[in-house]
């Protein structure tokens, strides 16, 4: 770890750990800080300020998602978010280098490089976009220590004396040993934070490992958070889809956003709801694929090795399908996956690990020792002398004695294995509730619950018989933004080199699909994205950038189907990728499959799929969304009713303003209709009530139209 010369310091002073680092590295600061919410703000911001008021200190900051409270919008818009962000986000501190980053005024002596944006966010930051670093998540602990590291930051939990990585054991800890292998001076910084959830497992670090630890009231700003986001019907169609692949008894990754949660919410659906799940992709209408589905219940469970630990998880967890317990041990998860052994200990239990040579006749410490880990032997039981010594007296130390078995399970038999995990995550961020949930677990649930590193989680090489079977059919769910005729896959930049995300974790989970014998990718792609106000196929001929290569094609899910590429030629591929296009592109993507010669002249795309239109989709789920089982926000929302309702018809209005026939029919029923009244506190909130002036006027009409006219009025908000 690092060249220490003593044991943690805790320190009150974010001023105070720049200047005792600055003693420590010199002035040539290279510091690495994790992404998202485990980032320590003040502590970043403490060392910006620094560098900019000394312009002989080099800093260089290497992070990712580096987060920002959302910018208030002017107009009705902002009336209505203004509020709401001032709610969520209360005192939280900007990232100090950020507002100088978008406007390019960072000092010379000031570099900022990340590995991973939010997504679009730096879409037009020049300065970001030069300095963005492309490396898989688990390359990034490597690529970071290549720039010359030497000064590691986190916010951290704390608990006694007790330190936990919490949200973000992410790279931490490999980078920590890696440089130590490069034997380089390196200051390893906690921030403390009172609110940030205390995790255990892999997350838990040596009392020694940070060489100073900020303490104080300068450092307890709010917490970030990341609100739910409400889940179009596409996106709910998606999930649908995806959510009937997944395996009881398997293992699932999910990420971030509204398809992560629309999975989330279609699986409970499946679940609890089997009847209604059914009904629902009946009604999608959706020909039988190849690939295949599954619609029954979780009954055996689900186990989770995901990049992002998401509040649609602890959801599913809550639901009881996130609960198939996985062992780091191979030879108890083989017993398990073929059925020899159960998760009780029992008689059974013991005399399958005898016959399978995992004991010895005679127990020795280590044997008893690996008993005693998994809660196959009680605590109480010792060896002394040789003897086993238990509660209930001296036992014959031979495991062909009957009694001695017996013995040895009085005080286990019944109870469950220990140590085994539910959810292996690299990562966390979501809404505040989503945090206070984590805090509030009691010890068993958090036990469970393994926060560690993503070479564990993203990949196999760390251990591959023990993760292969673990990760038991394995449907790895993640989000792309276009797909090539060829099953391509585009998910992080534009053609011309302009990032928009990053490559994260998608490669690795694609390509551990394709390594693990019973797994697949599933790739969610909504099939059309609006440009300029006109819709455009995110299905196309070509894409001169890609970040899923062909040749790991899989499965595609639209909202109109899955397409199951695996192993087919490039005609069937072609084929199988138009079925689950919007119908308006499909000629067009026909007749460039014809062109390049992987379709035969006069293809037709078969009549069933010529259907694909938004038309049909509302009509298929509208009913089952009025009905409750697909809502706006399934794991709650930070928005009041009336903020619900004012921000679905703001969205409807200004979808309006770009079909000028239809906004004036509905200002012309605005102005024929008397102003409900029930509108009154949606109007009050929006600073419309009373309404001054022709304009306000005039929207007060047109937004009270669209609430009574889009159920929101009659709902009482």
């Amino acid at each position: 770890m690092s060249q220490r010369g003593s044991a943690t310091g805790v320190i009150d002073s974010v001023e105070d750990c720049v200047d005792r680092t600055l003693e420590r590295v010199g002035r040539k600061v290279v510091i690495a800080a994790p992404l998202g919410l485990g980032k320590p703000v003040q502590l970043i911001n403490a060392f910006y300020r620094r560098a900019v008021a000394d312009p002989s200190i080099s800093l260089h900051i290497l992070t990712a998602l580096s987060l920002e409270r959302p910018a208030v919008p002017e107009g009705l818009a902002g009336r209505l978010a203004g509020p709401i962000v001032e709610r969520i986000y209360g005192d939280y501190e900007e990232l100090a280098y950020m507002a100088p980053l978008r406007a390019r005024q960072l000092p010379g002596n000031i570099r900022v490089s990340e590995f991973y944006f939010r997504a679009g966010a730096m879409k037009r930051v020049v300065d970001a976009q030069r300095h963005y670093i492309s490396s898989n998540y688990t390359h990034v602990a490597r690529d970071l220590v290549g720039h010359g590291v030497n000064v590691v930051a986190q916010m951290v939990a704390r608990r006694g004396d007790a330190v936990s990585l919490s949200c973000n054991p992410d790279l931490t800890r490999h980078m920590a040993e890696m440089l130590s292998r490069a034997g380089r001076p390196v200051i390893y910084l906690g921030q403390v934070h009172p609110e940030l959830p205390f995790m255990e497992g892999d997350a838990l670090v040596a009392p020694d490992f940070f060489d100073l630890l900020v303490v104080g009231p300068d450092c307890n700003r709010r917490l970030f958070s990341a609100p739910n986001t409400a889940i179009p019907l596409a996106d709910y169609a998606a999930a649908l889809h995806a959510s009937s692949l997944v395996v009881d008894g398997g293992t699932l990754q999910i990420g971030i956003g509204s398809l992560g949660d629309a999975v989330a919410q279609a699986c409970i659906l499946r679940h609890r709801e089997g009847e209604v799940y059914r009904r629902m992709l009946a009604d999608l209408d959706v020909p039988p694929g190849e690939v295949e589905q599954h619609r029954g219940p979780f009954s055996k469970g689900l186990y989770a090795s995901t990049e992002m630990f998401v509040s649609g998880m602890l959801a599913m967890i809550d639901a009881g399908i996130v609960k198939r317990r996985v062992y780091d041990d191979l030879l108890l998860q083989e017993g398990m996956n073929r059925g020899h052994i159960s998760e009780i200990v029992d008689d059974s239990l013991l005399q399958w690990l005898y016959a399978e040579q995992a004991l010895p006749r005679v127990l020795d410490q280590a044997s008893l020792d690996w008993l005693q880990h998994w809660g196959i032997v009680g605590t109480s039981t010792r060896l002394r002398d040789g003897q086993l010594v238990g509660a209930h007296g001296t036992l014959v130390n031979d495991l062909e004695d009957t009694s001695t078995r017996h013995s040895l399970l009085l005080e286990t038999r019944g109870q469950p294995l220990q140590h085994g995990h539910i959810v292996h995550a690299g990562f966390f961020l979501g809404p505040r509730d989503f945090y206070r949930r984590l805090r509030e677990l009691d010890a068993d649930q958090r036990r469970t619950l393994c926060m560690t590193w993503v070479e564990r989680t993203n990949q196999l090489l760390e251990d591959v018989p023990l993760y292969t079977a673990q990760r038991r059919h394995a449907r790895f769910i993640n989000t792309g933004m276009m797909v090539t005729l060829s099953g391509a896959v585009v998910s992080d930049a534009l053609e011309d080199g302009t990032v928009i995300s990053g490559v994260g974790g998608q490669y690795n989970f694609v390509a551990m699909a394709h390594d693990l014998p019973d797994a697949r990718s599933i790739l969610c792609v909504r099939s059309t994205r609006t440009e300029g106000g006109e819709p455009r196929s995110n299905i196309v001929h070509f894409y001169g950038h890609t970040t899923i290569p062909r040749h790991l094609r899989d499965i595609v899910v639209t909202e109109y189907g899955i397409a199951d590429l695996r192993g087919q030629d490039d005609q069937e591929v072609i084929k199988r990728l138009i079925n689950v296009a919007d119908s308006r592109f499909q000629p067009a993507l026909v007749a460039a499959g014809v062109a390049c010669g992987k379709l035969e002249p006069g293809y037709q795309v078969p009549a069933v799929y010529q259907r694909n239109t938004p038309d049909r989709l509302a009509q298929c789920l509208e009913g089952h969304r009025s009905g409750g089982y697909l809502p706006d926000y399934p794991f709650g929302t930070d928005l009041t009713a009336v903020e619900q309702a004012l921000s679905d018809s703001l969205q409807a209005l200004d979808q309006l303003r770009r079909r000028p026939r239809q906004l004036m029919a509905l200002a012309w029923r605005s102005l024929r209709n008397p102003l409900p009244a029930a509108a009154g506190p949606f109007l009050a909130r929006m600073e419309l009530d009373p309404a001054v002036g022709f304009r306000d006027n005039l929207v007060a009409r047109l937004l009270g139209q669209l609430l009574d006219e889009r159920g929101w009025l009659a709902d009482g908000g």
